[in-house]
């Protein structure tokens, strides 16, 4: 990969939440007075040494955190105003990261006017007893009414969704989600992690839910017109997520903002560089996180765990250009072993996932990491 290559794809994380849902393991925190002008003016000289260092030609923003959607109107139209100033912005796609409690009409233009064309919802559930036990703020009722006002604003949407959740009524949250004519949903189990409250209150999530959550969820969306593009995510034509897709091809990203992954291109032997920022305080005092060299192995086990995530697979021709390794020989034995356990199909350079192998995709994965550990 060149060096010199251009990065297409921005990611700007937002830290601030209205609360703290205790299941949340981001770098989020309440609003505190001045914190916000703080991080204002900082992206403003972040934005400006990233344009300094790379060469930039963006085709997707996301703004995620967070919760975008809680800075203030003027606070929005500023961030943007530093984005676009110092990086420009997206050609096919603008994505804003939306609780539903933030959203009204006349936010929703205002969204639309500063660029943005398509909105995460962070909608979790239509069932307010669910939506109580995730601690989420919003009730169903103004989910729908947001997603509604983002539709007839004409905003390309998609709607997240946690399930595995006890009591849930899965179907009808699917069902619900379909109805309010939503593009896209992203469909995430419940997972608990260290440090969370919901870690501290010793909640679990049993297995059977789990597992009920993820083939629930694949059959009934099929058979409502999406298409499971990746594992996590259903799409109706013409509306997969444009700058997750990057994610999981292994392309270049801009990393801006507090607590902000990035992946840049480097100069050989490496293939690539990883970056993240510190959380809030320490980037506020300009700290830019330490850079991760990427060796050619090293990326090539990050490209299989990301790229079998889609139900496209990986081209291990492509593989192999990119990153400088021999693909198919160096791991010949890891493909050998989960296309004899079903995990894996191959039909010519392309390796996909079967859905075995994704229910247990990181057990997949860990045979290819441990070819790069014997290596070592």
């Amino acid at each position: 990969m060149s060096a010199s290559a251009a990065i297409r794809h921005l990611y700007v994380h937002v830290p601030f939440c209205p609360s703290i849902c205790p299941y949340c393991d981001f770098h989020v925190l309440t609003r505190q007075s001045g914190l916000v002008e703080q991080y204002l003016a900082q992206i403003e000289r972040e934005a400006e040494r990233l344009a300094a260092t790379y060469r930039i030609d963006l085709d997707t923003v996301y703004l995620g955190g967070g919760t975008p959607s809680f800075l203030r109107d003027t606070e929005m139209a500023a961030l943007v105003g530093s984005i676009q100033r110092h990086l420009g912005w997206g050609r096919s796609e603008n994505t804003l990261e939306i609780n539903p409690g933030t959203v009204s009409a006349e936010r929703a233009a205002h969204w639309q006017a500063l660029g943005f064309d398509r909105a995460s919802v962070g909608v979790q559930s239509l069932h307010d007893p669910t939506l109580l036990f995730l601690g989420r703020r919003h009730s169903a009722a103004q989910a729908r009414s947001a997603v509604e006002q983002l539709l007839a604003q004409g905003f390309r949407v998609s709607g997240d969704l946690i399930t595995a959740v006890a009591g849930q009524p899965l179907e009808a949250d699917i069902h619900g989600l379909h109805e309010l004519g939503v593009g896209h949903i992203s469909a995430y189990t419940l997972t608990i992690e260290p440090g969370t409250e919901f870690a501290r209150r010793g909640v679990t999530v049993s297995e059977g839910d789990e597992q009920r959550g993820f083939e629930v969820t694949a059959a009934l969306l099929a058979d409502l017109g999406y298409e499971r593009y990746e594992i996590s995510n259903y799409a109706r034509s013409g509306q997969r997520s444009q700058h997750n897709l990057a994610y999981w091809q292994t392309r270049h990203y801009l990393g801006l903002g507090p607590g902000a992954a990035g992946h840049y291109p480097a100069a050989a032997p490496a293939v690539s560089m990883r970056r993240t920022n510190p959380h809030l305080h320490e980037w506020l005092r300009g700290d830019t996180g330490e850079p991760e060299l990427v060796t050619p192995h090293d990326w090539v086990t990050d490209a299989l765990f990301m790229g079998l995530r889609l139900r496209a697979g990986v081209d291990l021709a492509d593989l192999s250009q990119r990153s400088g390794v021999d693909v198919a020989r160096d791991y010949a034995p890891a493909i050998r072993a989960n296309l004899e356990r079903g995990l894996l199909v191959q039909s010519g350079e392309r390796l996909q996932a079967t859905d075995a192998g994704w229910w247990i995709l990181n057990s997949v994965v860990s045979d290819f990491l441990a070819l790069d550990l014997a290596r070592a």
